[in-house]
């Protein structure tokens, strides 16, 4: 595979977006960061977790027989390392989004669990897929903390309100499921096999990167991928920041947070 990546965070805290590949895997995670206000039980953190669980998964889907398997297994183990210290069963433990590809001979095997997304090009045909349940879930406080001036007291304590229900209805039926201390998650993980023959380009974005398509509009998935072909992941990413400091106040594009952990993975198998 021919690989190229980059990734930005925020400038006030760390990095909690992942990115890891080998000669026929990539793996991209994005931590689920928490607001100030709430105490997550464990002293590792976010980034550590996405990093540890990225590694382990890349590892286990070279041998693991789908994808699905290896995610389970990168759970358990990650999982593992630090429940004797940490509270990993706690709704409030970290936990990341997944987009996993594993390239072989005659095919390509692809995974998605939670809001990553998915770019698939085959001839003419550019295909997305992300794993959209958690937005169905707490809708009435996604809507109060949208509302509440940006910036405000009002709205971060919204926020916190609004993760708090999220994380209730996390990994369970009725919810959303994400990589968390659960390997049974996986089993809830969007996959699918293509032939390779029929697969031309691929990108996996963490929700920050595919905000310049799915929030802010400045361009199409096929839009995407030609960003990403003739100018790199840098420049995508870089006209995600600029479209969300032309909307600082978060009147034109609502959105939980002015800016946002943002990775773009492009591959050519």
């Amino acid at each position: 595979m021919r690989v190229e990546a980059f990734s930005s965070g925020r400038p006030d805290r760390d990095n909690e977006d992942f990115a890891i590949w080998g000669d026929d895997v990539a793996v991209l995670l994005d931590g689920a960061g928490m607001p100030d206000a709430l105490h997550p039980p464990c002293v590792h953190g976010v980034s550590w977790f996405a990093r540890t669980l990225g590694t382990a998964l890349c590892s286990a889907a070279v041998a693991s027989e789908t994808l699905q398997d290896a995610l389970a297994l990168a759970i358990a183990r990650t999982a593992d390392l630090h429940r004797g210290t940490c509270a990993v069963d706690d709704v409030l433990s970290p936990s990341a989004t997944v987009a996993a590809l594993r390239v072989r001979r005659d095919a390509v095997d692809w995974l998605v669990l939670g809001d990553c997304t998915l770019l698939v090009e085959r001839g003419h045909l550019v295909e997305a897929i992300s794993d959209d349940r958690l937005a169905s879930v707490a809708q009435e406080h996604r809507a109060a903390m949208n509302a509440a001036p940006p910036g405000s007291d009002e709205r971060r304590e919204l926020h916190s309100l609004l993760v708090q229900a999220e994380r209730a209805l996390r990994n369970r039926p009725g919810g959303y499921w994400v990589a968390a201390a659960d390997p049974r998650a996986a089993n809830a993980a969007l996959s699918g096999r293509y032939p390779r023959e029929d697969v031309t380009r691929i990108a996996l974005l963490t929700d920050g990167a595919a905000r310049l398509t799915d929030t802010f509009a400045q361009t199409d998935w096929e839009g995407c991928l030609g960003i990403l072909e003739s100018e790199g992941p840098e420049s995508l990413i870089r006209r995600v920041r600029e479209a969300e400091l032309a909307d600082a106040a978060l009147t034109r594009w609502p959105r939980s947070k002015p800016h946002d952990d943002a990775t773009a993975v492009y591959i050519r198998p």
